[in-house]
């Protein structure tokens, strides 16, 4: 591939390890910029897009200690020196796609640094204890945390200051980045691959989860909900959190593990609705299952309240309980969708509109 002319730019981004909504927004900015030189804290080869891995990619120090590629989040007390020991001195524009630690990137006088601004980093802020409160970590983790938590608040309120711009991937995220760092920032919606998916009208009548399987997307609340009312669930998406869910779960739940793509557009099509019990930057899996013409029950906070609309594409519960989703789930099944209105909605999210408002709010684009 012919590398670009032009200003010398570098991708930041936190760690490559899989494809989920980050790499979905990092794989545009890598169709924008094939000669930019991309830098991460972890790389896993041969789990991201070709768009992604056929670029430049450098590691840091992480990527040689034991178990990194797999149990990267254990090592979140060296992000901050791990980020910054990347020599960005050549770059004029370093692009920052950022949910924990690459923002923190140092670059040189007169470079500009444009974040992409998935969400402040939530280990350390809003959603510590469901990564470390009493029953979601043992307790010298804890008490390491305890320890560690200010500075390393301190440590992203302070390098959030050396961003030139922040685009924010939501509202919701827009206001986080204003009441934690106290700057403003442009929304930019993430991209979704609508053009993979098409409407269909019937289902196969199971509720679905799509989601990776950590404390914070709250899937117990899905599973005991479903559990208690004997509806059929089908959890598609692996993580720290399987066992602890299956524990719980009735037989009438189905954990499917890691599903490819077209698997999941598989599930999304046969489902009578998402569930969506987790407090979300963004969502792009909402929007995929609208795009499938399905409508989504989502916890009414968060971005799923900037892209579900309530009584047309889907139905809000207002707390994060199995019994909000259960009054829900009641409340839908006396209603009606049009799968057609939910995938016409969808769209306004597709993946072309996110690289035209990527391209204006980054001139350089289009000198590729």
């Amino acid at each position: 591939m012919t590398k670009r002319t032009g200003p010398h730019i570098a991708i930041v981004h936190d760690w490559l390890v899989s494809m989920r909504g980050g790499e979905k927004v990092l794989e545009v900015l890598c169709e924008l910029y094939p000669g930019a030189t991309l830098f991460t804290l972890v790389r896993r080869p041969g789990e991201l897009s070709p768009a992604i891995e056929r670029m430049e990619i450098r590691t840091s120090i992480l990527q040689r200690l034991p178990f990194a590629q797999s149990r990267y989040q254990y090592y979140l007390p060296l992000f901050p020196a791990a980020i910054r020991s990347f020599d960005l001195t050549p770059f004029d524009l370093v692009i920052s796609s950022s949910h924990a630690a690459a923002k923190g990137v140092r670059v040189r006088d007169g470079a500009v640094h444009v974040c992409y601004c998935h969400t402040p980093m939530r280990y350390i802020w809003d959603q510590y204890d469901q990564y470390f409160g009493p029953g979601r970590a043992s307790a010298p983790l804890r008490t390491v945390m305890n320890a560690l938590r200010a500075p390393l608040q301190r440590w992203d309120v302070e390098t959030s200051r050396r961003v030139d711009r922040f685009i924010a991937n939501s509202r919701f995220v827009q206001d986080r980045i204003r009441k934690i760092y106290g700057r403003e920032s442009e929304v930019i919606s993430p991209p979704v691959d609508t053009g993979r998916f098409r409407a269909v009208e019937g289902n196969n009548g199971y509720f679905l989860v799509v989601a990776a399987l950590v404390p914070y997307k709250r899937i117990d609340i899905a599973v005991d909900a479903c559990t208690a009312s004997g509806d059929r669930l089908v959890v598609v998406g692996s993580g720290g959190e399987e066992r602890r869910l299956r524990a719980r779960a009735g037989a009438n739940i189905t954990f499917t593990g890691h599903a490819t793509d077209d698997e999941i557009r598989s599930h999304y099509e046969g489902c009578r609705a998402l569930l969506f019990p987790g407090e979300e930057d963004f969502g792009i899996v909402p929007v995929e299952a609208m795009a499938c013409g399905k409508p989504v029950i989502a916890f009414g906070r968060g971005g799923a309240t900037e892209t579900v609309v309530e009584g047309r594409t889907g139905l809000f519960f207002a707390e994060q309980s199995a019994e909000s989703l259960s009054g829900a789930m009641e409340r839908f099944r006396a209603l009606s969708f049009d799968a057609g209105g939910i995938r016409a909605h969808a769209l306004t999210y597709d993946r072309e509109i996110f690289r035209e408002r990527i391209i204006r709010a980054l001139p350089e684009a289009r000198q590729r």
